[in-house]
């Protein structure tokens, strides 16, 4: 009786199948072993069926009882199905691009649909007995119906299929559409592709869409953008010394690359304006707005110093900016009063305090290449930058680190005046620079009558300290760098009492006690 049970061909292929199962169960996703498996359980069906007279490839043409006939298009079914498991296996386990994998998958997929469709056609033909040929040329009218209703759907997948296997972009790159429409890609799929914008907004766009318009790439073939910018200043000066200006702009920018080299180029010249462009790149496009904001600020700092003025667009009246500053510049002709007029720190003092410390400067100057100051050094004087540019370097293990670059208006020595402390790097020219100095014991009989004073000087000191912890580690400096500490060592350096501002709501009460 056992005898006949195990050679009933039923019981062996529900045996094979269950085994079959259970061996996907225990390999999981390991794609060798399944591959093993498949291959055991593809030939030991072969051999059951083909042991019991079931030719699985060829059409069923004997007359059997109803029972006989579903076991065997069952079996045949399920033998078409291993064998394609088989071969999709195979596809998973070889058919690997590891330069590309994104490519590799994407034809990983063709191929196996490719096989479960002729397994599927295997099928129809083998085990339900029904031509094919016929098949396919009887339903060519419902195919056509079929293809032109899903047309737009069609055209994106295989635009799709062609933007995967080109990779014009790739997740996280930014792209541009010639109508304008930017993003960054932040999903891909067989329909479309979603972009993210600058208002946190997702677009979709089809790829169709895609396939068919002009896109800019701004992240390939790395992150690194480049930007221009447009300036157009008064013809006051020749052209080469705006240009040398300019190029001091893009020198003392702490912000955009230095490789390759920024350039700053004259583009057009007429009886109202010079205007110039400069080109330089970005680490990513993400800062750009930084950098240009950074960029803006330089220029109008260094035409500042060199003396020039903007110009209005080309064909508009032009502005006399010195208009209302004539009394002032006739009463105050000096470089060091125009200086301390715009450099944030000094901007709460009087027109008298102003004057004072204006009168106490001494002017010095520095040829290209000189070392201003000294690593480890303590200043004692406060420096300001009148024109020119200036780079703060730190020499360590023979390898030089730059801090940060100093434009026109920007102060150093303060760590030394402020605090006592030594420079933390050398500050060298990169250009022939010209910078006044304050005496600590002028700056301090103005912080004295300008206690506020302090809390910016503390602020400045503060930033620095930060910026240098940032770069090279906390060993740098021991000492508290929040604003608050860094002012109250200020004012017991200097002797100055703290200040209780007037409140107009507190009662008497509250300022008596």
């Amino acid at each position: 009786m056992s005898s006949e049970i195990l050679g009933n061909p039923i019981f062996q292929f529900v045996s094979l199948v269950v085994l079959s199962a259970v061996a996907r169960l225990i390999f999981g996703r390991n794609p060798t072993l399944r591959l093993i498996a498949n291959m055991a359980f593809f030939a030991l069906l072969t051999i059951v069926l083909l042991s019991h007279g079931i030719e699985p490839y060829a059409p069923d043409t004997t007359a059997e009882d109803l029972s006989r006939r579903i076991f065997v298009g069952l079996a045949k079914s399920v033998w078409w199905i291993g064998g394609a498991m088989v071969l999709v296996s195979s596809v998973r386990l070889f058919l690997i691009l590891e330069r590309k994998p994104r490519e590799g998958r994407l034809i990983q997929d063709l191929v196996v649909g490719v096989i479960y469709l002729g397994a599927g056609l295997s099928v129809i033909a083998y085990v339900f007995s029904v031509p094919v040929g016929t098949l396919i040329a009887t339903s060519g009218v419902f195919a056509i119906v079929l293809g032109l209703a899903l047309q737009s759907t069609l055209n994106d997948v295989f635009s799709g299929v062609a933007l995967n296997l080109g990779r014009p972009y790739t997740l996280g790159d930014w792209i541009v559409l010639d109508d304008g429409v930017q993003g960054r890609v932040v999903e891909t799929n067989w329909r479309s592709t979603h972009l993210l914008n600058n208002m946190n907004d997702v677009i979709i766009v089809p790829n169709s869409t895609l396939a068919k318009r002009r896109l800019t790439n701004l992240t390939s073939p790395d992150k690194a953008h480049g930007v221009e910018i447009r300036v157009r200043v008064l013809p006051t000066r020749p052209p080469s010394a705006i240009e040398e200006t300019m190029r001091e702009v893009l020198l003392s920018s702490n912000l955009i690359l230095k490789e390759p080299a920024p350039s700053a180029t004259i583009v057009a010249l007429d009886g109202n304006g010079i205007e110039a462009e400069l080109s330089f790149r970005v680490s990513d496009i993400g800062r750009i707005s930084q950098v240009k904001n950074e960029i803006y600020d330089l220029v109008f700092r260094h035409l500042k110093a060199s003396g020039l003025q903007l110009s209005p667009p080309a064909g508009d009246a032009p502005i006399d900016l010195s208009a209302g500053q004539d009394g002032l510049l006739l009463k105050h002709p000096g470089s060091a009063w125009r200086l301390v007029n715009t450099v944030p720190l000094f901007a709460t003092l009087t027109e008298e305090e102003k004057e004072t410390l204006a009168a106490s400067m001494k002017r010095q100057t520095f040829r290209k290449g000189a070392v201003i100051a000294a690593q480890d050094t303590s200043l004692l004087s406060l420096m300001v930058v009148r024109s020119g540019v200036a780079v703060v370097e730190r020499e360590a293990n023979g390898e030089h680190i730059e801090l940060t670059r100093l434009a026109p208006g920007d102060l150093f020595g303060e760590r030394g005046v402020l605090m006592g402390a030594l420079e933390p790097g050398n500050v060298k020219a990169l250009t022939f620079v010209v910078a006044y100095e304050i005496a600590k014991e002028q700056l301090a009989a103005v912080m004295r009558q300008r206690p506020s004073l302090a809390d910016e000087l503390g602020v400045l000191l503060s930033r620095r300290i930060d910026s240098e912890k940032h770069l090279f580690g906390e060993e740098m400096l021991s000492e508290n760098s929040h604003p608050s500490t860094l002012t109250a060592k200020i004012r017991h350096l200097f002797e100055i009492q703290h200040v209780i501002r007037y409140r107009p709501e507190a009662t008497m009460q509250d300022r008596v006690s």
